[in-house]
């Protein structure tokens, strides 16, 4: 490993490949912050220019550094609008944006800023220690485990709920599976529930779901309600910028835990960023003392730094099952590896023994990015934060703008936009009763993949006995009940005692 490290650093450093890296972060955090365009498009313009460098370790170089740059960089609109173009920061929205409504925009910019080069640097060097072994650990994963996995993340809904919320939350998450089974289906080719509409066939666009979800209803909460507008639409100066010694103490244990979690949970194929972040959050809440998950959804400085450290070190550990099996993990994984069989570069277990200049520049450029995302991107908080000293008549437009840019982009055609107006006032008309809105988007997400794993794990085992037949699989649908039961078994512990209290006064 030494002789491999010292052959990758020799590679990686010289100027060529150290400009691919800045080069490479520089515009996929430019794409990040761009609500809904996300990297996976990005990266598909860029293959050409990969291709015709005539370098395939500059190549994969250059795309890499798109791809973390645009997860480094994508919480920016989750944070300053409410608007997550990438499922991978969906979860950083839940307390980035309140701590941005609260004047603390600067603020989360900077965990975010840190817990993301935190995540993706840890994340290199698990991928440095654990690449060769666990390449056999990811192909223990079959469809009944990720079945399993995908439980376990719906299972932790109730980190997404407020106090007294669960069965909202529930009922969320539902329609979200709901509608995630509209399009082809997994057992068969045949479109359902699409009423006759053709550009259904292919499903909901998660790009749409997200931003009217989340970006739609935020403009019109802007418009319905000005003094919340003009709060947040106020031309002051951005303080606030550092975080104290308590702060750092507090989110230390939460960046070192998700580091390690969101890593592992990436090298899974078809888990990544997005399962990565959802499980973090949760994990990181449920784990957190009463006080500290009350303020969770309302501007918690461990639930912003959980996601965006687990997804960052996720995006990493999914170039394990990509370099060492071959195996994409996800759409944009998928791209790459497209772009790696372009290149002549054949991904699998023998890329570390026949083309280890490859393998390992790749590694130790992910360092060298890292460090240039958290140089590129600290300075140049306090000017990204004054997007939310935009007076409001400028700031509505130039969230509408977006929303509908992205949502069109996604699937080109005019349907998208009339199904993101009407889900968007359907989300708005929900978050004025109350109803959270992020269980909906993770059911969607997971369901879908639910779905087609558990079509695949009934048609291998010709019915439920995978269940038993797998300890992997029942393992993790224990781990599940468990996320169900032992949060609702606090909350009944926690007002019996509250009971108890009041008796005695």
């Amino acid at each position: 490993m030494l002789e491999g490290l010292l052959l990758g650093l020799a590679a990686a450093i010289t100027p060529f490949h150290l400009a691919m890296v800045v080069f490479g972060c520089v515009i996929g955090t430019i794409i990040g912050m761009l609500p809904g365009l996300g990297p996976m498009s990005i990266i598909a313009i860029m293959i050409p220019v990969a291709i015709g460098l005539g370098d395939p370790t500059g190549a994969l170089i250059l795309l890499s550094g798109v791809y973390y740059g645009a997860i480094f960089g994508g919480s920016t609109s989750s944070i300053l609008l409410n608007a997550p173009g990438v499922a991978g920061t969906v979860a950083t929205a839940f307390d980035g944006y309140p701590m941005a409504q609260k004047g603390q925009a600067g603020k989360a910019l900077t965990i975010a800023a840190i817990a993301s080069f935190a995540g993706g640097t840890i994340g290199a060097i698990l991928l440095m220690i654990f690449a060769p072994a666990l390449s056999s650990v990811a192909l223990l994963f079959h469809s009944a485990e990720y079945f399993a996995l995908m439980v376990v993340g719906l299972s932790a809904i109730a980190a997404f709920a407020g106090t007294g919320q669960v069965a909202k939350a529930l009922m969320m998450t539902i329609l979200g599976l709901i509608m995630g089974t509209v399009g082809e289906g997994a057992l068969s080719n045949m479109p359902r529930f699409t009423f006759g509409i053709m550009e259904l066939q292919s499903g909901f666009s998660f790009i749409t779901l997200a931003m009217a979800m989340f970006a739609l209803p935020e403009a019109l909460f802007l418009v319905l309600n000005p003094a919340r507008g003009a709060q947040s639409g106020s031309g002051g100066e951005i303080k606030d910028l550092r975080i104290t010694k308590d702060e750092a103490r507090q989110i230390a244990p939460v960046i070192g835990r998700q580091s390690v979690q969101g890593f592992f949970i990436g090298v899974l194929p078809g888990a990544g960023a997005t399962i990565a972040s959802f499980l973090g959050y949760a994990v990181e809440r449920n784990i957190a003392n009463g006080e500290e998950q009350a303020e969770f959804g309302k501007g918690s400085i461990k639930g912003l730094a959980a996601p965006e450290t687990a997804n960052n070190a996720a995006c990493t550990g999914s170039f394990v099952p990509l370099l060492t099996l071959g195996i994409p993990g996800s759409g944009t994984t998928a791209i790459l590896l497209g772009a790696l069989i372009a290149l002549n570069v054949t991904p699998g277990p023998r890329l570390m023994t026949d083309e280890p200049d490859v393998f390992w520049a790749v590694i130790i450029s992910m360092y060298i990015g890292n460090l240039v995302l958290l140089v590129l991107n600290l300075p140049l908080i306090p000017y990204i934060a004054k997007l939310l000293t935009i007076p409001r008549a400028y700031l509505i437009p130039f969230i509408l703008f977006f929303t509908l840019m992205s949502s069109y982009i996604g699937q080109n055609n005019a349907t998208e936009l009339l199904i993101l107006v009407g889900f968007g006032v359907v989300a708005t008309i929900l978050r004025f009763a109350d109803y959270p809105l992020a269980p909906l988007l993770i059911g969607f997400i997971l369901g879908t993949m639910m779905e087609d794993n558990f079509a695949r794990a009934m048609q291998l085992y010709r019915g439920f006995g995978f269940i038993l037949e797998r300890p992997m699989t029942l393992g993790l649908l224990i781990l599940a009940v468990g996320l169900i039961f032992v949060p609702a078994y606090r909350a009944r512990r926690a007002r019996l005692r509250q009971a108890g209290v009041a008796d005695g006064d």
